[in-house]
């Protein structure tokens, strides 16, 4: 929805010879999948921009990863491509307006292959591009690829698998059984919606505590600060909880030297002004602080609603896994501070940076990780997080902030 992360693959060795991600361009029409969706609906010319903006990004990314290896384009043979529903149908120019309405059904399922002229795609003439399945409303062929990476649904005992981004899926596999949910976590974990947020680039903001009542951060390669990036500004929510700053439902307390009331918000100043030489100070807002609230919440209510499903409880979870550029950087004792994640001991978090990229790297190489792709497909169940019971109430107990270990007041 955010980033589009492409990988360059020498087929006959199966080695990565290139890695890079872009922004997808169609973050113009909104951060969101519902946004996109929306405008589609609204404009008839809509969709065929939309699927003009994703065929380009792709075009220009595979341009980029060969020109890193001195490869020429027409050399790519094989293309698999893996993202949630909406980005599958708007890529594929499939219809969308189904999946603004419950129960959100995905016009297409299956896996396809198809020709990647017809999609428009400049590669080798006459290659394929294969799309893993879908399994239904916004959990799509990434979170697919995703399971198929991890192994999610052959490990022992009770699994937890998130996929952290703009939109979170989440797992939770027992045995070889597995059932999803898709959270719209929204654009805060990128540092979209939050008055200094950025990407993780040179200077961002990814570490921050508070001790002794002091301010310590680093930042991407150690560069003089500029914003905030995704795992900085859950730190900050996390060390502002922990240090009294802010109270359970996020109000954040005149309690601190460095809380200020600026346009008729109170705001928690991470530099000022003077260590900025004048230039305006990077802060966290009370209205950031609202925005991560509902992002968590969001998180926290899908895992809630599985393990109520299955009638389980936080304690038998045997281990977390968290995927997606967000879930490689985040501190998990940040997460785990604010009620995000279970309050479990921290060796049962495992961080596997970008799986859906793994699994996709899998099916390209392999038929028979297709034909595995194609099974857990099927075998997912699938709960839509609105119409589980308790939803609502389920939500509005998630914004508060607080471990799983502390839900008194």
């Amino acid at each position: 929805t955010t980033k589009i992360a492409g990988y360059l693959v020498d087929l006959s060795n199966g080695h990565t010879l290139a890695a890079k991600g872009v922004m997808n361009p169609q973050i113009s029409y909104g951060e969101d999948i519902v946004s996109r969706i929306s405008h589609v609906i609204d404009s008839p010319a809509g969709g065929t921009r939309m699927r003009k903006l994703a065929v380009g990004a792709i075009d220009k990314l595979a341009t980029e990863l060969c020109n890193t290896v001195d490869a020429k384009l027409e050399e790519i043979v094989e293309l698999v491509i893996v993202g949630n529903t909406a980005m599958h149908h708007l890529l594929l120019g499939l219809p969308v307006d189904q999946l603004a309405y419950s129960p959100f059904v995905p016009a297409v399922s299956e896996a396809l292959d198809i020709k990647a002229r017809d999609i428009g795609l400049h590669i080798a003439p006459g290659a394929y591009v294969h799309l893993l399945p879908n399994i239904a409303g916004f959990v799509g062929a990434d979170h697919v690829a995703m399971l198929l990476a991890t192994e999610v649904g052959q490990a022992d005992g009770l699994s937890l698998a998130l996929d952290i981004g703009t939109n979170t899926e989440v797992c939770l596999a027992s045995d070889g059984k597995m059932t999803s949910v898709s959270c719209a976590s929204g654009p805060a974990f990128e540092g979209g919606h939050i008055k200094d947020g950025m990407r993780a680039a040179k200077g961002a903001i990814e570490h921050f505590r508070i001790e002794n009542g002091e301010v310590q951060f680093q930042t991407v390669d150690g560069a003089p600060p500029v914003g905030i990036c995704g795992s900085g500004i859950f730190d900050i929510l996390a060390q502002l909880y922990l240090s009294g700053v802010l109270d359970e439902k996020g109000r954040m307390r005149n309690n601190h030297s460095r809380v200020r009331t600026c346009k008729g918000q109170r705001e928690f100043v991470i530099v000022n002004e003077e260590e900025r030489d004048g230039r305006p100070a990077i802060t966290i807002t009370q209205q950031d602080v609202r925005e991560l609230q509902l992002a968590k919440a969001a998180i926290q209510t899908g895992i809630q609603v599985l393990l109520e499903a299955e009638n389980r409880s936080e304690e038998d979870i045997k281990q977390v896994i968290i995927a997606g550029a967000f879930g490689t950087y985040i501190d998990v004792s940040s997460a785990v501070a604010v009620g995000m994640l279970p309050s479990l001991s921290l060796n049962r978090f495992r961080q596997v940076g970008n799986a859906a990229g793994m699994g996709a790297k899998l099916a390209l190489l392999s038929c028979s990780k297709r034909v595995e792709a194609q099974a857990i497909a099927r075998q997912v169940g699938y709960i839509e997080l609105a119409t589980a019971p308790r939803f609502m109430q389920t939500f509005v107990e998630a914004t508060y902030i607080r471990s799983h270990t502390n839900k008194g007041g």
